[in-house]
């Protein structure tokens, strides 16, 4: 999967202005989308691509999770790719992400070889943890993702640091700090927004709306169901958008980008999708209802972004084809790398306890003989 980056030009973004906080962005156009007269065709073609992967390097995810390559927990990115690959598009490479859990498709979209996110899933030494981290703790230095946090809230405040580090040393990048809705009502998340505006901070907070706080409504869950609002709470600008619309979270995700960047404003970004599959790998999300999973099937953003490309005769039957077999082949090689990639020795188990050695630093395995003779 290609890195996305885009320069911002008439040609290539169109933002329809700020929005009240009151007034959720509309939500997605149809197929036959006009929009889509102002974008470059090659550009158009390869969101669609690289949502396309996303979605079958998740599926493949799934696969080797009931095979048993995968072990622990594991959250897919499923049905939230627009918003991925929306939000890679409005970045720039030195950008910083502190993601959650479900950071597979994130982890791709910033950059990071195919074969290294698979081979972490696995537990390989070749990962980009080094098979340390696995599924929900994805960290690479050189595309700038730092994290992957299996603590609810807990990327919050390392990102807000983070904002601040780059304010001090007069750096024009931003921090996007990514979370699920469920964040939203932890305490870490108000102490971030507030400092982040009290000390104007380069850094825009995007809230994943998937409706479904692992298995909780968000009307179950808060008393403001509309979680953009929130942000005028510490006046800060808040906007909603449709997630399942790649240009459109690409759109509003460059203002609030460049807002942060040139003008130190913090934003909250909250981006409404369906996920469609459960919490995790293991969630058979019986607590669905049937209405909920056609829902979530109507608003594919995957089939509705290839309808509207067809429509608009940017993608034909052989494109779409074509494209799949090589997406296909690019999730193979990535799968083939991590088998043949090797586990980590036993005897480097404790490698990473400390930065630094420490007098009396025990590597007993739990085989081995308290002492020897």
């Amino acid at each position: 999967m290609r890195r996305l980056t885009v320069t911002t030009t008439t040609a290539s973004r169109k933002t329809s202005g700020k929005t009240s906080p009151s007034k959720p962005r509309p939500a997605a156009k149809t197929p036959g989308d006009t929009r889509l007269a102002d974008e470059d065709p090659q550009f158009l073609r390869t969101l669609y691509r690289d949502m396309l992967f996303v979605r079958r390097f998740e599926e493949r995810t799934a696969q080797s999770y009931q095979q048993a390559k995968i072990g622990g927990y594991c959250h897919l990115n499923l049905g939230e790719e627009a918003t991925v690959v929306g939000l890679a598009a409005a970045m720039r490479p030195t950008d910083y992400l502190f993601t959650n859990y479900r950071e597979h498709g994130y982890a791709l979209a910033k950059g990071i070889e195919p074969g290294r996110v698979m081979a972490e899933l696995y537990g390989r030494t070749t990962g980009t943890s080094k098979g340390w981290g696995g599924s929900m703790h994805m960290y690479d230095t050189a595309t700038r993702l730092l994290g992957g946090y299996g603590i609810v809230g807990g990327q919050l405040p390392l990102a807000v640091g983070a904002a601040l580090a780059v304010d001090y040393r007069g750096d024009d990048d931003v921090v996007v700090c990514q979370m699920g809705d469920g964040t939203t009502n932890i305490g870490a998340f108000h102490e971030a927004l507030n400092i982040a505006a009290l000390w104007r901070l380069p850094v825009v907070f995007l809230v994943i709306n998937n409706q479904t706080g692992m298995g909780t409504t968000v009307e179950q869950s808060s008393s403001e169901p509309d979680l953009y609002k929130r942000a005028a709470a510490y006046r800060m600008r808040g906007e909603r958008v449709d997630g399942t619309d790649v240009l459109a979270v690409r759109d509003i995700a460059c203002d609030l980008l460049e807002g942060a960047r040139n003008e130190g404003k913090p934003a909250l970004l909250e981006a409404v999708s369906h996920r469609l599959k459960g919490h995790s790998v293991v969630d058979p999300a019986k607590y669905r209802s049937a209405d909920d999973i056609a829902a979530a099937r109507d608003h594919d953003p995957i089939v509705r972004f290839q309808a509207a490309l067809r429509t608009a005769e940017v993608l034909t039957e052989q494109d779409v084809t074509e494209i799949e077999e090589g997406v296909r082949a690019e999730v193979a090689a990535a799968v083939e790398f991590a088998d043949a990639s090797p586990h980590p020795e036993p005897s480097s188990l404790f490698d990473y306890t400390y930065a630094t050695p420490v007098e009396g630093d025990s590597r007993r395995l739990p085989a081995d003989p308290l002492f020897t003779v």
